[in-house]
């Protein structure tokens, strides 16, 4: 009623104006060709048209760009992979943590034959190390031993598994870790295949060595065993990223875990690193014992290149390393298992 009233006073404020003149009326005319609504639907469908012409040119241009990009990136990978594989490589040595140098050097040489190569001390960076192995560093794997200054003692941890070491003679070998003092885990005993003889001892840090009874070989320092929690994708990023080859696969479905063998060349000629996965266990505990294994590239920033497109982290850029004649990058693998890798022509590091 208020709008009304209000409406009827504005009304008395307008200006009066001549009245309308009046309508004229005109025959209508029919034509049927003439219909609002089909001239919008013709119009709408002129404009339509073009639209999904536009919307197909488009999706084609990007289902093109997409298939380039596919292209590009096999591309990359195929070129990254031949080169790893033409790549001088080789694994070096292994990096573990010790509570005391010495004693530890002692019960290698006198207990499982191994030389003592070079030794230095740290002493403004509170460390030493030590490197042992079976022959010269440049043509044999070997260990390099690392003594913090005031730590006597590490926890291994449950995802480094073992080194293993091939001796011509399980049995006497285990008899001299006794009387050394060593820890003997598995008597010496045929494997499952029965034709080869195995024992398992432990070093005082807590280190397990597997025995494996052979001929003579040029590599007796021959596996190191690391646990995953995939083992498909261990093996595929060691074949891309590492160019290693698997050597040999095989499960356990009794005691529920698998295994692989990956390599440079044959298990009875090499070092190999042996990958176990434990049916439905995916984590680890590393602990801050083992460290990490030194492998040689020919080239360190294409070595980089390779593992971060393979899936592996790179934790140190590539570049010269400061204070000694070489260049380096250190990686992660998808477990995150370390590797450094140096020159090969100046992997003394």
């Amino acid at each position: 009623m208020a709008s009304l009233s209000a409406a009827l006073n504005l009304s008395t404020l307008r200006p009066s104006h001549p009245p309308s003149p009046p309508v004229l009326k005109y025959p209508s005319v029919h034509n049927s060709s003439y219909s609002p609504s089909r001239r919008l639907t013709l119009f709408h469908l002129g404009t339509a048209l073009p639209q999904a012409q536009l919307l197909d040119v488009k999706a084609s241009q990007l289902l093109k760009a997409e298939e380039n990009t596919s292209k590009a990136a096999a591309a990359l990978e195929e070129g990254a992979m031949e080169w790893v594989k033409n790549d001088n490589r080789r694994m070096l040595h292994v990096v573990y943590c010790v509570g005391d140098l010495d004693k530890t050097i002692k019960f290698y040489t006198e207990c499982l034959g191994m030389k003592l190569l070079r030794k230095r001390d740290i002493p403004e960076e509170r460390f030493s190390n030590a490197f042992l192995g079976y022959g010269p560093e440049d043509s044999h794997f070997g260990v390099e031993l690392t003594y913090n200054y005031g730590v006597d003692k590490y926890d291994i941890g449950n995802g480094f598994g073992h080194f293993g070491i091939a001796v011509e003679d399980v049995a006497r070998t285990v008899d001299l870790v006794k009387v050394k003092g060593g820890k003997v885990i598995r008597e010496p005993a045929p494997v499952a295949d029965g034709t080869t003889i195995m024992a398992t001892i432990q070093d005082r840090d807590g280190y397990k060595f597997e025995l494996l009874e052979r001929g003579p070989t040029p590599e007796p320092l021959c596996q190191v065993m690391l646990r995953v929690g995939d083992i498909e994708r261990s093996i595929n990023f060691y074949e891309k990223a590492f160019g290693m080859k698997l050597l040999s696969k095989w499960d356990n479905p009794k005691y529920k875990y698998t295994n692989a063998i990956m390599g440079y060349g044959p298990e009875d000629r090499n070092v190999v690193l042996k990958l176990t996965y434990n049916n439905g266990v995916t984590e680890y505990n590393k602990g801050n014992g083992y460290v990490q294994i030194a492998l040689g590239t020919d080239d360190v920033y294409r070595s980089a290149d390779a593992i971060k497109l393979f899936g592996g982290k790179i934790t140190r850029e590539p570049g010269p390393l400061p204070g000694i004649n070489t260049k380096i990058t250190t990686c992660l693998d998808p477990d995150g298992w370390k590797s450094v890798w140096p020159l090969t022509l100046l992997a003394v590091i």
